[in-house]
């Protein structure tokens, strides 16, 4: 579409609308970004100018034995997240797509849930998971009278009750599913019918490919909050019982609290780099740059 003279005239005047969210962009995240990729190559307190010391703080950081536990955890944590968390969103946006009885009720009560900060939900998980008063157990005991668990402190249930704080609590990807599913032209449904497509032939052939930018994104979304996660862990288990449920936000925040802020934003590069790799691979998994229709 090409413009006319008047509208060339106007264009540079549109430009100006940009100047607010580039100079936001550059202030709170570019410099910072350079700024953590400059300091993760020194010896700095916080206080004092950093000094250079190479690749110091990353050879630190890759050597020591909570990374790999890290790492491992990060992996299972993904790879769950990718799965079960994002797949029982999906089903759920399913489900409300089809309206049945008293969807809109079903659907408030589950977004209640994801309203509630993640430090919030620590603490009613870690009351609710309490070996003596907690919900789960006591309804466990009435089927067990000799069950015993502290879930966040005895492996390997803590690294099971971590991930229950975060497992069935997808609302934003049940969100994000079913505004497209809420988009797919009605036309289509139609012809499907006068082929005689099944409800699953028109889920497995129709509905699940034109909500392939929705799941990828989903996907993005709740694996870069496992490589972001904290709250949870530092609430509750605090990265034990010994490693089990370490992360590398814990891994960050110890040595911000030693006061080594170049070990802390080597961490900081290796979550950035994680979430670039996650965002390169389902982009090219789920041909994210390719048109749906």
């Amino acid at each position: 579409m090409t413009l006319n003279k008047l509208e060339r005239k106007y264009v540079p005047f549109a430009y100006m609308f940009l100047i607010p969210t580039v100079a936001v962009f550059l202030l709170f995240y570019l410099v910072p970004i350079v700024t953590v990729f400059f300091t993760s190559f020194t010896r700095w307190d916080g206080f004092n100018a950093p000094t250079f010391n190479g690749i110091t703080n990353y050879l630190r950081f890759f050597t020591q034995s909570s990374f790999l536990i890290s790492l491992r955890n990060l992996l299972l944590w993904s790879l769950i997240a990718a799965t079960l968390h994002v797949g029982f969103g999906v089903l759920v946006a399913f489900i409300l797509y089809q309206r049945p009885k008293g969807w809109k009720a079903i659907r408030a009560v589950y977004m209640i849930p994801n309203i509630i900060s993640s430090a919030a939900m620590a603490m009613i998980f870690r009351f609710m998971f309490n070996n003596d008063f907690g919900v789960l157990n006591g309804v466990i005991r009435l089927v067990n009278p000799s069950f015993q668990v502290n879930w966040f402190f005895e492996s390997p249930w803590a690294f099971i009750a971590i991930t229950l704080t975060w497992l069935f609590y997808g609302a934003i990807i049940t969100l994000i599913v079913l505004g497209d599913l809420m988009n797919i032209p009605s036309y289509l449904h139609d012809a499907a019918k006068i082929d005689g497509a099944t409800g699953l032939q028109a889920i497995v052939h129709i509905e699940l490919p034109l909500c392939r930018y929705a799941i990828g994104t989903s996907i993005i979304l709740s694996i870069t909050s496992r490589i972001a996660m904290y709250e949870a862990i530092a609430l509750t288990t605090r990265g034990g019982p010994g490693d089990d449920t370490m992360n590398i936000p814990i891994i960050l925040m110890k040595a911000i609290t030693d006061l080594n802020y170049g070990l802390a934003n080597a961490a900081a590069v290796f979550m950035f780099v994680m979430g670039i790799v996650t965002l390169l691979v389902i982009n090219r998994l789920f041909k994210m740059n390719d048109p749906v229709y």
